[in-house]
C-alpha cells in the first residue's frame, strides 16, 4: 500500500497534518472521512532513490534497516530527553548527530523535517517502516495522545532488550551445533577430494573384489569430484529457489509453519513467539490501546505469518462478541495452564498484568530449553559422526585386511 500525506480540518475547524496509508487516493479519503476529518489536500508519498554514489555498503547490504542495538540506545536516549522536558522537535535533532549508522541519521532527519511541517511525531516515524515497525509507532501515538511519552519509550526500550537477549541466547545455544556441522562438512569434502581417492586407485590396480561399503565411499568421491560444479550450481539454484519461494506470501506461509514442527529447536522458537506475543500485547493493553486494535497490531510484530494468521483469528473472535478466554482456546496456541491465567486475568480485569506472567512464563521455559538445547543435539551429533566412522572403516581397512589375509594364505 501507499503512503499519503493530506491536511483536512477537523469538527472544531483546527487544521490538521498526518498521513495514513492506503491502496489509492479514495480509500485514503475514506479513511480520512471515517477520521472525522475533512480533507483538505491529499498527496501520495513518492519513495526517493539515492544515486549509486550516494549509497552507503553497510545500509545497502543491511536493506536500510538499523540494528537492535541501535534502537534500544535510541529509546533510551529518547526517554530520558521526554522525562527531562525537552521538546520533541530539539531532541531530535540532537538524536541526528549521536547516531551512528546512516540510517538511522537519515531517517531522523527526515523526521525532524516533517515535525517542522507540522506532522506528528508517531505520523513521521510511520514513513520509516524499515525501522520503526507498527507496534512502535502506535505505542509512540498511544504516548502521543495520552502525554506520556516518555513511558512509551520506557516500555519500547524493555521490549526491545528482552527481543535482543532472546535472540543472544538462542545465538549461543546453536553456536556448537553450527560449528561441529561445519566441521564435519569440512571434512566430507577433504575425504571425498583427497583421501579417498588415493584408494580407490590402489584397489583398482590390486584388482580385487571390494565390499559394499568401499564402492559406496568410491561412488561417493567419483560422484563428488565428477559432478561438483552440478552439485555447486545445485546448491545455488535451491538457494535462489528456496529465497524466492519465502518471499512469496504462501512460501512464507508454509515456512512459518514448518519452522515451529522442526524436532528439538521448533518448540524453541514457538514459545520465543507467544513470549513476544504475551509482552507485546500485556504493552499496547497497558498504554491503553483497544484489545482488537491491540491484537492486530501484535499479530504483526510476532513476525511468523502462521501465528499471525491465528492471533488475527483471535481478534475476529473477539470483534464478533466472543471473549479473549473463548478466542483463546480456539487458537489452539496456548497449554491449559495459560489458559487458566487468561481465565483469571479476565475475570479480575488484569489480563495486561496476566499477559506479563504468561510471557515471562513462556521465557523461562525458553531458558530452560535453550539451556538443555546443546545436551539433547550432541547425541545426534555422536551418532552422525559414529555413522561417518563406520562407513569409512569398513570401506578403507576391509579390503586391506582381505588383501593381508590373502597374502598369508
Amino acid at each position: 500500500m501507499a503512503s499519503f500525506n493530506y491536511i483536512g480540518r477537523n469538527a472544531n475547524g483546527s487544521q490538521i497534518k498526518d498521513s495514513v496509508e492506503a491502496a489509492n487516493s479514495d480509500v485514503a479519503a475514506e479513511k480520512i472521512f471515517k477520521k472525522g476529518i475533512t480533507p483538505i489536500s491529499i498527496s501520495e508519498v513518492k519513495e526517493t532513490n539515492n544515486s549509486a554514489g550516494s549509497v552507503d555498503i553497510f545500509e545497502l547490504i543491511n536493506n536500510g534497516r538499523v540494528s537492535l542495538e541501535e534502537l534500544i540506545v535510541f529509546c533510551r536516549q529518547m526517554y530520558a530527553l521526554m522525562r527531562s522536558g525537552v521538546p520533541i522537535l530539539r531532541a531530535i535533532n540532537g538524536m541526528v548527530e549521536s547516531a551512528n549508522s546512516n540510517a538511522l541519521k537519515k531517517a531522523l532527519t527526515d523526521i525532524g523535517k516533517q515535525l517542522e511541517g507540522g506532522y506528528t511525531f508517531s505520523s513521521a516515524l510511520n514513513h520509516h517502516p524499515k525501522i520503526f515497525d507498527h507496534l512502535f509507532v502506535s505505542l509512540v501515538h498511544v504516548g502521543e495522545n495520552t502525554g506520556q511519552l516518555d513511558q512509551a519509550f520506557l516500555k519500547l526500550t524493555t521490549y526491545l532488550e528482552r527481543e535482543l537477549d532472546t535472540r543472544k541466547r538462542i545465538k549461543a545455544a546453536l553456536r556448537y551445533p553450527s560449528m561441529v556441522v561445519i566441521a564435519l562438512t569440512a571434512a566430507l569434502v577433504i575425504l571425498n577430494i583427497f583421501v579417498i581417492p588415493t584408494f580407490a586407485d590402489m584397489f583398482s590396480r590390486l584388482g580385487a573384489d571390494l565390499p559394499i561399503a568401499t564402492q559406496f565411499i568410491i561412488a561417493s568421491s567419483n560422484l563428488f569430484i565428477n559432478y561438483w560444479p552440478h552439485m555447486f550450481l545445485g546448491v545455488i539454484l535451491a538457494f535462489v529457489m528456496i529465497k524466492q519461494s519465502l518471499k512469496t506470501e504462501k512460501g512464507r506461509y508454509q515456512w512459518d509453519r514448518r519452522k515451529i514442527k522442526i524436532p528439538i529447536i521448533g518448540s524453541i522458537i514457538e514459545r520465543s513467539i507467544l513470549a513476544r506475543f504475551s509482552h507485546s500485547f500485556a504493552i499496547v493493553l497497558k498504554a491503553g490501546v483497544p484489545m482488537t486494535t491491540g491484537l492486530t497490531l501484535v499479530a504483526e510484530a510476532v513476525d511468523n505469518s502462521y501465528m499471525q494468521e491465528k492471533i488475527t483469528a483471535m481478534r475476529q473472535g473477539i470483534e464478533s462478541g466472543e471473549s479473549l478466554l473463548r478466542s483463546s482456546v480456539a487458537s489452539t496456541l496456548f497449554t491449559p495452564l495459560v489458559l487458566q491465567m487468561v481465565a483469571v486475568g479476565e475475570e479480575t480485569g488484569r489480563v495486561d498484568e496476566l499477559l506479563t506472567e504468561v510471557g515471562d512464563y513462556y521465557e523461562r521455559e525458553v531458558d530452560y530449553d535453550l539451556a538443555t538445547l546443546t545436551a539433547r543435539i550432541e547425541p545426534l551429533l555422536l551418532v552422525v559422526v559414529a555413522v561417518m566412522v563406520l562407513i569409512l572403516a569398513l570401506g578403507i581397512f576391509t579390503p586391506m585386511w582381505d588383501m593381508a589375509s590373502a597374502m598369508q594364505g
